[in-house]
């Protein structure tokens, strides 16, 4: 039996202006593509940081007026946060999970468990200023995609991503937190092994494995390469969402 090769690249969009609440993302993703002269074709994925979407989307918001609880005050003072921050984690949390100094583990009202509700400041104008997660990371890269194919003419994939730390590991990967055009979750389970033999449990992370390479490229400090072109993976079997990246609760076996 032979093998083909295989090959994946990846083009980092350079010279992204900032962006700010109200900004036409699309176009401003458009212009980037035509800049580094790459014509976004079918089967092409775009991967977009979490943090140019949040704040196009007005989810920065501004730590002056936040009133927090008596529960935020709490969490705070055993986290040792500022209770004005710990009031939106919590707004953004189903459930609290962990608290230690540092760091607040919740399960966000998107599903996902992470740190800080993904709350940070980090690559945002300003100290007093905490950015929030898109309200519905899947339906802005349906919309995305649907914008950019008007102004490229191209229906390709879209996926946003965040950093986020994992159980039993050190350091942050990327990962996808919204996705259209694609499918998050992989089912290879009756698919053949190379004996043969069908595969019985394998379930491909295909959102999170993207994330991960485009990550590589965007960088986590001031290298300005928000958004992340992959050419060359094989052709998506469906569309789908990175909702089905998030395990049942029922299925959970570390709750």
């Amino acid at each position: 039996m032979t093998y083909a090769a295989r090959a994946l690249s990846l083009t980092a969009l350079p010279d992204i202006p900032m962006v700010s609440p109200g900004d036409d993302l699309a176009r401003l993703l458009a212009d980037a593509l035509a800049r580094v002269g790459v014509a976004p074709a079918p089967g092409d994925v775009l991967v977009l940081a979490q943090k140019i979407v949040s704040k196009a989307e007005g989810r920065a918001l501004p730590l002056a007026g936040i009133e927090p609880s008596a529960a935020a005050i709490d969490i705070a003072a055993r986290a040792d946060k500022d209770p004005r921050l710990v009031e939106l984690i919590l707004s953004e949390a189903d459930e609290v999970m962990r608290v230690r100094p540092g760091v607040i583990i919740v399960r966000h009202r998107l599903g996902l468990v992470l740190a800080n509700a993904g709350i940070d400041h980090s690559n945002v104008d300003g100290d007093e200023v905490a950015l929030l997660l898109p309200c519905d990371p899947d339906a802005s890269c349906a919309t995305l995609r649907a914008r950019l194919r008007e102004r490229t003419g191209a229906d390709f994939a879209v996926v946003i991503i965040d950093s986020l730390g994992r159980a039993w590991r050190n350091g942050t990967v990327g990962t996808a937190i919204g996705a259209s055009g694609l499918p998050g979750l992989l089912d290879l389970r009756g698919q053949p092994d190379l004996f043969g033999r069908p595969l019985r449990t394998s379930e491909l992370g295909y959102a999170d494995e993207i994330a991960a390479a485009a990550s590589l490229l965007m960088g986590q400090a001031d290298e300005g390469l928000p958004a992340v072109l992959l050419r060359g993976l094989p052709a998506p079997t469906r569309d789908g969402s990175a909702a089905e990246l998030v395990r049942d609760r029922a299925l959970d076996l570390f709750p």
